[in-house]
């Protein structure tokens, strides 16, 4: 997956074969070109991590090296620059062109790999995740750049950790780091030498593969997940199988244990030709994925891209209000209206459902009842284990202050009464953009 790429700028014959042949016997992959127009494309379109370029062209050493520098920011390779000349001056004209390195010719070879080589491992140790160990964001896209440039068949796949910022919110940085060392460990133990595994961003990472495997990856990561994940929750949590947030802001909301999503895009179903295509396509699948409530996997089909993957339906802004109460059933219709929701309220709930049937709302405020039937806790048990219900938010108010109680139900916030307008519609708008993501 081109992990490791060389560019030489040489116009002569003997001595740029036999730096190819010691490059490449360090397992870095090695380009050639004999002019600077030649070698300024393979510069822009693959980011190789090092050049090594030589006093053979037509410009001097020290303005082509000022040139590679200025084009190639801010990818950043390391420059080796090779001159017959052994003159301090010539050295420190090109190394205050920008290069990196300036060796004399003839070299030894044996001195050449380890000069080499300790650009190299310099390069890659300033890219790499402190939590992880793997290739970070800048140096992935550089690899997804690489692959997308040869002809050759590809399979991208953008792997995430769903609820990542919740779980790190409760239970710190220690576990959650522990969680996504895990997690790297078993992603690993999938892939081999010829694939390419490194983070996007924290929680999310980018593997390149082979397109005949990448469907038998994605199904062992959603197994092999699913059967770890528990171990980072306490045992309460994940007998519930949620986790409640706290703060001022968050306080009550009820967030499901991490799950992981996979977008699965391929070049044997569509021709890319930019990074941000692929980028696009693969966010696209992944969001797919990540509408099943459970870890899943969208694998791209013939014809689908960024355009086609994601179903644009309405904004739905419906609130139903389940209230008994009249004045306060009242009150929430009226605010909720001031600020641009459709809100429909009833003080019944024998008859909500069939209301709720019909005007198919995004959010459902609903009152938890007496301390004695508590017919609200019973509701939403109901309307969250119908399909056809089960994925409208659901803002619990109560008068009965168990959290646990109320959030078992299925609920997604716990409101404990009283509680201020403004509270409650800081909520509403934040679960009806989620409803509607």
């Amino acid at each position: 997956m081109l992990s490791k790429l060389a560019l030489i700028l040489d116009k002569r014959k003997e001595l740029p074969a036999k730096y190819k042949k010691l490059i490449e016997n360090t397992g870095v992959y090695v380009l050639s070109a004999t002019g600077i127009e030649s070698g300024m494309e393979i510069l822009t379109g693959y980011e190789p991590d090092l050049v090594l370029v030589s006093d053979s062209l037509d410009t001097t050493l020290a303005d082509t090296v000022k040139k590679l520098r200025m084009l190639s920011y801010p990818a950043r390779p390391c420059i080796v620059a090779l001159s017959k000349s052994a003159e301090l001056q010539d050295k420190l004209d090109v190394l205050d062109a920008g290069a990196d390195d300036f060796l004399s010719e003839p070299i030894e070879s044996e001195e050449f790999k380890a000069r080499i080589n300790a650009h190299l491992r310099r390069h890659f140790e300033s890219m790499i995740s402190e939590t992880t160990q793997l290739p970070d964001t800048k140096f992935s896209l550089k690899i997804l750049k690489r692959t997308i440039a040869r002809d050759e068949k590809w399979a991208a796949m953008l792997v995430r950790v769903n609820e990542f910022e919740a779980y790190k919110e409760i239970y710190g940085n220690l576990a959650s780091d522990k969680l996504l060392q895990t997690y790297t460990a078993i992603i690993n133990s999938s892939l081999d030498e010829n694939d390419f595994l490194g983070e996007l961003d924290e929680g999310e990472f980018l593997i390149l593969t082979n397109p005949l495997k990448a469907e038998h990856v994605a199904s062992f990561l959603i197994y092999a997940f699913d059967t770890i994940v528990e171990k980072f929750y306490s045992e309460e949590d994940a007998k519930s199988g949620y986790i409640i947030l706290h703060g001022d802001d968050d306080a009550g909301k009820r967030v499901n244990l991490v799950s992981t999503s996979i977008g699965i895009i391929s070049s044997e179903f569509q021709s890319y030709d930019s990074i941000n295509g692929a980028l696009n396509s693969l966010f696209a699948a992944c969001k797919l994925a990540k509408m099943n409530a459970k870890s899943s996997y969208i694998v791209e089909r013939a014809k689908i891209s960024a355009q086609d993957a994601v179903i644009n339906k309405e904004y739905n802004n419906k609130i139903v209000v389940i209230e008994p109460d009249e004045a306060l059933n009242y009150l929430l219709k009226t605010t909720g209206e001031m600020q641009g929701y459709e809100v429909a309220t009833i003080q019944d709930y024998d008859t909500a459902i069939n209301m709720i049937k019909n005007i198919k709302p995004a959010l459902i405020v609903l009152d938890a009842g007496d301390a004695e039937t508590l017919k609200g806790l019973e509701l939403c048990k109901k309307l969250k284990k119908d399909k056809n219900f089960k994925d409208i938010k659901i803002i619990l108010s109560t008068i009965v202050h168990d959290k646990k109680m109320v959030l078992n139900t299925g609920a997604d916030i716990y409101l404990p009464k009283p509680y201020e307008l403004l509270g409650i519609f800081n909520w509403i708008e934040g679960l009806i953009k989620e409803f509607n993501s």
